[in-house]
Order: structure tokens, then C-alpha cells, then sequence
């Protein structure tokens, strides 16, 4: 990475734990593409709800060139994270497919499909 990590807790205390699996999940991201400017991860917790305990936010921004990559995992979603480290691998696991994508198009490995031009009949 060009430009250092950043790491960002909101509502929750920082917590060295999940700073180094942090940068551990970032670290795997440069195994699929070395070209990454930046990387920026927010780890939000929207304190307790009635039934639940605190629901986990994360999002990571990943600067590559020619693209931002923009991953947000939140309670809002189909599942609530109740658990920071399921909410860490959900959202990374998702920038990963997305960065994958990136690379397989900057290889040309994905087809641009034409479209057919209409014809009047």
C-alpha cells in the first residue's frame, strides 16, 4: 500500500485485538492485487438495542487505480453483526470478490458483451 493503513473506531474503545485482524485482512487483500493506494476501515457499534446487544458497522474504502472500492456491512443489511469479528470478515470477504473483479477486468479476463444493435423489421 501507498499510503498507510487506517483504522478507525466509533463507539466502541480501540481494541488491539481487532486492530491486528484488521490489518491482517488487509494484508491478504495486497495477496490479490499489489496495485492498492489506500485502505481506510471504520469499526462503528450502535449501542444496545433491546433484544440485541451492540450491532457492528464496518466500512472499508480501498483506493486502486482507476477505482474506489467502497464496502459497507452493517445492521442494516440481511444480517446483524452482533459479533465485530463476523461483521471484520463479512465486509472484507465482500472487498475481496470486489478487488477480484477489478482484476480480472484491468487483465481483460471479463468479456464486454455487445449489444446487439435493433434492426427495423
Amino acid at each position: 500500500m501507498q499510503v498507510p493503513l487506517e483504522i478507525t473506531f466509533r463507539g466502541i474503545p480501540h481494541s488491539d485485538a481487532v486492530e491486528t485482524r484488521i490489518r491482517e485482512k488487509a494484508t491478504k487483500l495486497e495477496q490479490f492485487c499489489d496495485h492498492i493506494i489506500s485502505c481506510r476501515v471504520a469499526v462503528e457499534a450502535e449501542h444496545h438495542h433491546q433484544h440485541q446487544g451492540n450491532l457492528y458497522k464496518v466500512r472499508i474504502d480501498l483506493s486502486v487505480p482507476q477505482r474506489q472500492i467502497v464496502v459497507s456491512r452493517d445492521h442494516h443489511d440481511k444480517q446483524a453483526h452482533e459479533d465485530v469479528y463476523v461483521a471484520l470478515r463479512d465486509a472484507f470477504d465482500a472487498a475481496k470478490r470486489q478487488l477480484e473483479e477489478h482484476v480480472r477486468m484491468q487483465r481483460g479476463e471479463i468479456k464486454n458483451h455487445k449489444v446487439p444493435s435493433s434492426t427495423a423489421l
